[in-house]
């Protein structure tokens, strides 16, 4: 069998290892490798200092990788500096391109351009001159000889640079998303990348989602499976809880889809009371997609979750078809002035009890006109839990005119992960009253 080619990522930014702001190309990088069957072997983040870029470059030439991408550091400042690590890495000189730089510059004019009439001298643009722009972006058009450069779409090109001593291509990509992802298919066009990934085969990724089963009982069932016979060696089999769902996804080339679809049926029937989705779609798109069939709309009354149930319901395309509106009613209240849940009630259940969950359901039907409420209410933490209501204690409610399906949860997790999961219980409480 032909080894698969292998592939690393290196994320630079200081912001990101700090954990200021997510890392969200690793992941996106991760798929679209997949899509062109290959390995992703690892993903590295590191900060911006040149040593750290050039020792996770180093381990991942060591580790045999055919291709290694790395995404930010190609700004103006000091601490962009990974053209230049690339550069050394590589074996080649970092040289300017009078061309890139005058594109570039040309770029910098036209921003001005667009933004100079709003800023009053001395601010913003205004302050800069045609020297001060070029002096700042020229380090942008640095280029390591025999690398291909990659069109702009901000002010930063992009960069396949081949080995001159028989190491890995670097693909070096820009760190904003909307300029990454772009550039991504122009750099798969260039002979360059695609000289590094010859051998690369198609992979196939499919996944299972089961709700309300623990992720130990998906791994008994694969030891079982695989010790009464089931062929698991050509597929690669990942669980993962994920909102307060069980995840399996599956890669497998597709000589192996046999192997797959016998899996799968083989879960199907293990599990078929947990397994809500065979064939991937999220709990989101099934609940919209069974709003959209019965033609029927939703509305929201939430407490804990903050508006979080009517942002997730909203989340996808086309949802004003099936959305009614929501409300927040956080306070007591609120949730008598805007929900209509009687003052007694709550003094008499407390706020947090199925009873008020159920009125807050009723009274986002009533109030919207909508054919479908939904009423949530719990405590998310980290205080505000007594010995009879402990942090973590939710309650669902969702009504229509055929019928209702009320939950009362205990959810682990800090406060974000109580109020996360407790928007899938929801949907999943309405996916069960569309069924």
């Amino acid at each position: 069998m032909t080894p698969p080619v292998r592939a690393g990522v290196v994320v630079t930014g200081t912001e990101v290892l700090s954990g200021i702001i997510a890392d969200t190309n690793g992941p996106w990088l991760a798929g679209r490798l997949r899509e062109l069957g290959v390995d992703l072997a690892h993903t590295m983040v590191v900060g911006d200092r040149p040593g750290d870029v050039r020792a996770a470059l180093d381990f991942l030439a060591a580790q045999g990788m055919a291709l290694v991408i790395t995404s930010g550091g190609l700004g103006p400042t000091a601490d962009d500096l990974t053209a230049e690590v690339v550069a050394g890495f590589s074996g080649r000189l970092l040289e300017l391109d009078p061309a890139l730089e005058e594109r570039i510059l040309a770029i910098l004019r036209r921003n001005r351009a667009r933004t100079q009439p709003a800023s009053p001298a001395g601010t913003g643009w205004a302050q800069y001159g045609e020297e001060a722009m070029r002096a700042g972006n020229r380090k942008q058009a640095l280029v390591p000889d025999g690398a291909t450069i990659l069109e702009p779409v901000g002010t930063a090109p992009g960069l396949v640079v081949p080995s001159a001593d028989g190491g890995p291509t670097v693909l070096v990509l820009p760190g904003p998303p909307s300029e990454l992802q772009p550039m991504w298919t122009a750099a798969l066009a260039t002979p360059a990348l695609r000289g590094a990934l010859v051998g690369a085969a198609p992979l196939e990724q499919r996944m299972l989602r089961l709700y309300g089963i623990p992720e130990a009982e998906i791994a008994r069932s694969l030891r079982e499976l695989e010790a009464g016979g089931l062929e698991l060696d050509r597929l690669e089999i990942t669980t993962c809880l994920r909102r307060g769902e069980i995840e399996i996804a599956t890669v497998f080339s597709p000589a192996a889809a046999e192997d797959y679809d016998a899996f799968a049926a083989a879960i199907a029937a293990r599990h078929a009371d947990t397994l809500f989705s065979p064939d991937g779609r999220t709990i989101d798109a099934l609940v919209a997609e069974g709003l959209v069939r019965a033609g029927r709309t939703v509305a929201v009354a939430e407490s804990c979750t903050g508006g979080l149930m009517a942002g997730r319901l909203t989340a996808l395309a086309g949802s004003s078809a099936y959305v009614a509106g929501g409300v927040v009613v956080y306070s007591d209240a609120a949730k008598t002035a805007f929900a209509d849940v009687p003052a007694a009630l709550i003094a008499r259940t407390g706020a947090v009890s199925p009873e008020v969950a159920a009125a807050l359901a009723d009274g986002a039907r009533a109030r919207f006109g909508a054919d479908v409420g939904i009423g949530i209410t719990g405590i998310a933490g980290p205080g505000g839990g007594t010995e009879a209501k402990p942090v973590g204690t939710v309650c669902v409610s969702v009504a229509a005119g055929d019928g209702r399906g009320d939950r009362a949860v205990q959810l682990p997790g800090d406060r974000a992960q109580v109020r996360d999961r407790t928007t899938t219980v929801a949907l999943h409480a309405l996916h069960a009253l569309l069924a």
